[in-house]
């Protein structure tokens, strides 16, 4: 693979991850959306199928890793270059920006009538929500969660160990994928098996903080989310912002570990 179909096929997935991902959220949240309340079955399961659709456009061009976590720990691993993983670090948050982007221009009327209902950003006949609230104690704005993950109970520890071991089963479940004594893999086959496994990580381990095991699914979302010209949007929470980058990292890099120990 050459840098440019990296850097492609990388922004490309990612913004189809992104968009998708985030456009779920979305549906569920905004007060005026078909969707809305449609609940965590809903969003998890949305977020899966992101990662499925994503990784089948993106894997022919650069082997569809759309997560510096994986790259991380495909490259502890040894099966990409080093000097291929600014490449698709590159591509990743470019496309994450792209996809988040694209989200806002197919809601951006919800948002809008969102952002204005009194209920939600307050004024005369507002009620006290848990949006409100959560704004009010975390700098975090009431759409921020469709942007970018949250914790629910705010404990710095707590919230970067379930990012780690979240993101750690995310990328050992890539890295073992059809390990046999050919040492053949699944194909196209672990594309399906790996957007099963993020459903499966969102439903056990979701609860926390989002589960957003991907340093780019939250920090490109969450820089649109601060330039973007949203009503009474409110704070990126750029005080927690930090946690959903380190934790999937370091989780990429544990699964890399235990990969060339356990496996190798």
């Amino acid at each position: 693979m050459s840098s440019s179909d990296i850097f492609i096929g990388e922004t490309i997935g990612t913004a189809v991850l992104t968009l998708l991902g985030c456009g779920v959220v979305a549906g569920v949240l905004l007060k005026r959306s078909k969707a809305f309340d449609a609940g965590w079955l809903a969003i998890t399961f949305g977020w899966g199928f992101a990662v499925l659709t994503g990784a089948y456009i993106s894997a022919p061009l650069s082997g569809a890793h759309l997560n510096p976590a994986v790259t991380l720990g495909l490259a502890i691993e040894g099966g990409t270059e080093w000097s291929d993983v600014p490449v698709y670090f590159l591509g990743q948050i470019t496309g994450a920006m792209i996809g988040a982007v694209l989200m806002w221009i197919a809601y951006v009327g919800h948002f809008r009538a969102h952002l204005t209902d009194r209920e939600i950003v307050g004024g005369p006949g507002a009620q006290d929500t848990k949006t409100a609230d959560a704004a009010q104690a975390s700098d975090a704005g009431p759409v921020l969660g469709i942007f970018s993950t949250g914790p629910e109970i705010r404990n710095t520890a707590q919230n970067l160990a379930t990012e780690i071991i979240a993101t750690t089963v995310l990328v050992l479940a890539i890295l073992t994928q059809g390990l046999n004594g050919e040492g053949k893999g699944l194909g196209v086959i672990g594309v399906l098996i790996t957007a099963l496994v993020v459903v499966g990580i969102g439903l056990s381990l979701g609860g926390p903080t989002g589960y957003a095991i991907n340093p780019v699914r939250d920090l490109g979302p969450r820089i649109v989310h601060a330039l973007l010209p949203l009503p009474n949007k409110g704070g990126s929470d750029w005080g927690y912002a930090w946690i959903p980058v380190v934790g999937p990292l370091l989780g990429g890099a544990l699964a890399g570990g235990i990969y060339q120990i356990a496996f190798a």
